[in-house]
C-alpha cells in the first residue's frame, strides 16, 4: 500500500458495468519528505506523476488516502474490472519515526 493525497477528481462519460458506483480521483503520492511532515505535508505535488485511483470509499480533494497498485487493486472488485490502482484506506494521521 502506498499514500498519497487526492488532488481533483475525473469525469468519464462511459464506464465498465463493473465499476458503476465509484468515481475516479487523481492522486498524488506521497515522498519521504511527506511523511516526515505528517498529517500537515507540504505544500506543492510529489515530484512522482499522478495517477488516476478508483474510489469507492468517497474521498475528496485534500484527503490522504491509501492505495494499492497492479493486479491486487482488481481483486476486491466482485467482477474482472480494468484498473490499476484501488483507494483502500482513508488516513488521519502519520506519525513517522525517523531511523
Amino acid at each position: 500500500m502506498r499514500l498519497g493525497v487526492v488532488v481533483g477528481r475525473v469525469t468519464l462519460n462511459q464506464v465498465t458495468p463493473a465499476l458503476r458506483g465509484g468515481r475516479w480521483l487523481i492522486v498524488s503520492p506521497f515522498t519521504h519528505r511527506h511523511m516526515q511532515a505528517g498529517s500537515s505535508a507540504p505544500a506543492g505535488l510529489s515530484p512522482d506523476p499522478t495517477l488516476v485511483v478508483y474510489d469507492d470509499i468517497g474521498a475528496g480533494p485534500g484527503n490522504t488516502i491509501g492505495f494499492v497498485e497492479g493486479r491486487e487493486a482488481a481483486v476486491p472488485l466482485v467482477a474482472p474490472a480494468p484498473i490499476d490502482a484501488l483507494h483502500v484506506a482513508m488516513v488521519d494521521e502519520i506519525h513517522h519515526c525517523p531511523l
